[in-house]
């Protein structure tokens, strides 16, 4: 990673941060389209999942009063196999496929958020399942697991507050299980795994992005921060698509 892209997956970094910090969620959505961009597909979401755990902790400091533990308690085994069914889709998977399948699932999944939007409610267990395993095995294969949790909040009913607090440790378990089974699995060759000190640049990233989105929290409304994070996912995922679709 030259000093141009560390300077640019840095800024990607805080910006995500921040805007997880005010919104409950913006890391993934944000870096994961972003650093795919920059370092490619598997390096890209795996450096992702790498920056969404220092986030996610940081954030559930913040917020650990209202997290509703027996939902994630409920949720976390799906989220864990669907973790392992996308780091062997990742180790399986060709460059351009997962150029392909990160643009259009973070694509796909937002225009569904989008849609849900307007008042389709779903209930009981079925919708809980698919969530879990679809969050888990995006946020493996495309580091993006918040607009299939979004999706469902929205369905359920869910109170925004007790989401993006529940939200941390949720996003937690996910980036935590897709680096250890990408890595246990070999899904990531060795070569395209950041240099060791990128991760704590990065690190640095998401302290400084979560502060800054400490003092935002004060001043710019959710909705707002929420639409930063959609506007610049959907540039990144187009670009990523674009891209796999070329190389085929």
């Amino acid at each position: 990673m030259d000093a141009t892209t560390l300077v640019a997956a840095c800024a990607a970094v805080v910006l995500g941060a921040a805007l997880q910090r005010v919104a409950g969620m913006g890391l993934g959505m944000v870096a994961a389209p972003v650093l795919t961009v920059l370092l490619g597909p598997a390096a890209g979401v795996l450096t992702s999942n790498g920056a969404a755990i220092v986030t996610a902790l940081l954030v559930l400091g913040a917020l650990h009063a209202r997290v509703d533990w027996g939902r994630v308690a409920a949720l976390t085994p799906l989220v864990l196999l669907g973790s392992v069914l996308g780091a062997l889709t990742v180790r399986a998977a060709s460059a351009a496929w997962l150029d392909v399948l990160v643009g259009g699932s973070v694509l796909l999944a937002l225009a569904a958020t989008l849609a849900l939007r307007r008042r389709v409610r779903v209930e009981g267990r079925p919708a809980s399942l698919v969530t879990g395993l679809a969050a888990g095995f995006m946020n493996t294969t495309c580091g993006v697991a918040a607009p299939a949790w979004t999706a469902y909040a929205l369905a359920t009913r869910w109170e925004h507050r007790s989401f993006a607090a529940t939200l941390q440790p949720l996003l937690l378990v996910a980036n935590v299980t897709s680096l250890a089974t990408k890595l246990l699995l070999g899904a990531v060759p060795p070569a395209d795994i950041p240099a060791w000190w990128t991760w704590p640049v990065l690190a640095v990233a998401v302290v400084g992005g979560v502060a800054l989105g400490s003092v935002l929290a004060r001043v710019v409304p959710t909705r707002v921060a929420a639409a930063l994070a959609v506007t610049v996912a959907v540039a990144g995922a187009t670009t990523a698509l674009v891209r796999g679709v070329m190389t085929f």
